[in-house]
């Protein structure tokens, strides 16, 4: 243990203890004055709110007496003998909205006002049949012209389709007549047409029954270059002899393909002949292989056996010896417990 260092930290710690302390104590006296300082401001400022409502009190009591106040009237007690009618008169000015003095229906001149409503009424409602029989009238005046225009408009209308369905019948029958012309024209032409592509036809099938492509004729594939050069879209086929040429060589090619395939099929069986004689020599090495394992298994069993009973009688040789040199009572008691 490294007891410098440790008494150094001892040191250290008890050094930073006595800081903390300091500081502590430093930090409690620092609060103690702020305190006492509080207390005095608080009990300052106690003194200067009484001062000042001392101040003010004496300021109501000689400025500002109730009687010079705005709602002194309503707590003067002589205010029943100065107060006056709620209202005097329709235009009273103190009959103001928010004193609630003066509704609707409830002025003074009531009477006058209802009798004079109702003959207003009365006139209105004169005054509004008769607009509306007026207003009637004209519907009715309006409604026989706007039915007036529109049977004539109806007659003009019906006058220009009538003038409309002649102009088409006019129409429909010269596009009939000029229809049938061109249909005729045209069946004409057709009936040209035809026959000049009969005659094309017929001209065309002559042509090819004569021509050289239905014929076969073999010399049109002969080439500008000599016999031997064959112009491969005109050619129609081989002669005899090279049909035979080609017949000849392609039995030459299966004669060829059956002697490949009989040596094939000989060297298959030989190497199946192989493989066959290979197994057979394999199976007998098993064979011998089992055989010789059978043997050096009965000669290591007979050599095992011979050996354990060797082993037994060398047991029981010992044992003896063993039963010869010991007392009768511990021999008994040996014997007893080998027996169980």
């Amino acid at each position: 243990i490294d007891k410098d260092a440790l008494d150094a930290q001892v040191k250290e710690r008890k050094i930073q203890e006595a800081a903390e302390k300091a500081q502590h104590e430093k930090f409690a006296h620092d609060m103690k004055k702020n305190d006492k300082l509080m207390c005095l401001l608080e009990e300052r400022q106690k003194n200067e709110i009484k001062d000042m409502n001392r101040a003010l009190t004496e300021f109501h009591k000689n400025f500002q007496k109730p009687e010079t106040r705005r709602e002194f009237d309503l707590n003067d007690p002589q205010a029943l003998k100065k107060d006056r009618p709620a209202r005097v008169s329709d235009n009273d000015p103190r009959c103001t909205i928010s004193g609630m003095q003066k509704f609707m229906g409830e002025d003074l001149n009531y009477n006058q006002r209802m009798k004079f409503q109702k003959e207003q009424l009365r006139e209105w409602s004169l005054q509004q049949q008769k607009d509306w029989k007026n207003a009637f009238a004209d519907q009715k005046l309006a409604d026989d012209l706007y039915d007036k225009f529109r049977i004539e408009l109806d007659q003009k209308i019906m006058e220009e389709q009538r003038k409309e369905e002649e102009s088409r019948h006019v129409v429909c029958t010269a596009t009939k007549d000029f229809n049938r012309i061109q249909v005729a024209e045209l069946d004409h032409k057709n009936e040209l047409e035809k026959a000049q592509k009969i005659k094309e036809d017929m001209d065309e099938i002559t042509f090819l029954l004569r021509g050289d492509l239905l014929s076969e004729n073999p010399e049109q594939a002969i080439g500008p270059l000599g016999k031997h050069h064959m112009l491969v879209d005109r050619w129609k086929g081989m002669n005899q002899e090279q049909l035979m040429a080609i017949r000849q060589f392609q039995k030459e090619q299966a004669l060829e393909k059956l002697r490949v395939r009989e040596q094939e099929r000989q060297r298959d069986a030989e190497w199946d002949r192989q493989r066959l004689q290979t197994a057979r020599a394999q199976l007998l090495w098993e064979r011998q292989q089992q055989r010789q394992n059978r043997v050096q298994r009965r000669d290591l069993d007979f050599l095992n056996a011979e050996l354990s009973q060797e082993q037994k009688a060398k047991n029981i040789y010992l044992k003896e010896e063993e039963y010869s040199n010991i007392p009768t009572d511990e021999f008994y008691a040996q014997f007893n417990t080998t027996t169980r």
